[in-house]
């Protein structure tokens, strides 16, 4: 399966449009995980275990994303797009979204 951000893949011709095809994940961030990025934040520096979640959130939105693009008979999914927002009371929840069009090719 070609994923890609481009409408179209060089090289080949989109034959068939499948449709937009979704894949989305929320994801919750655990207490020790914000007590030690505030320290981090008070002290300087990358917080790891935040980009670790969204590393995961975003690759788990991406197989969903292809899961579902290969269930209608795609080959590929073009235009991919990918949002990220925090949800919930304190913004305990990281929600990402990856988008983009299945569809087949010659």
């Amino acid at each position: 399966m070609i994923l890609t951000t481009t409408p179209t893949i060089e090289g080949r011709t989109i034959i068939e449009y499948k449709g937009v095809v979704f894949g989305e994940v929320v994801a919750g961030v655990n207490f020790l995980r914000d007590f030690a990025a505030s320290i981090r934040n008070f002290v300087g520096g990358r917080s790891g275990s935040y980009e670790d979640e969204l590393i995961n959130a975003r690759a788990q939105a991406m197989r969903e994303m292809e899961d579902r693009a290969r269930q209608l008979g795609a080959d590929a999914v073009v235009g991919i797009d990918i949002d990220y927002e925090v949800l919930g009371e304190g913004g305990g929840m990281l929600m990402v979204t990856a988008s983009g069009t299945a569809v087949r090719l010659n």
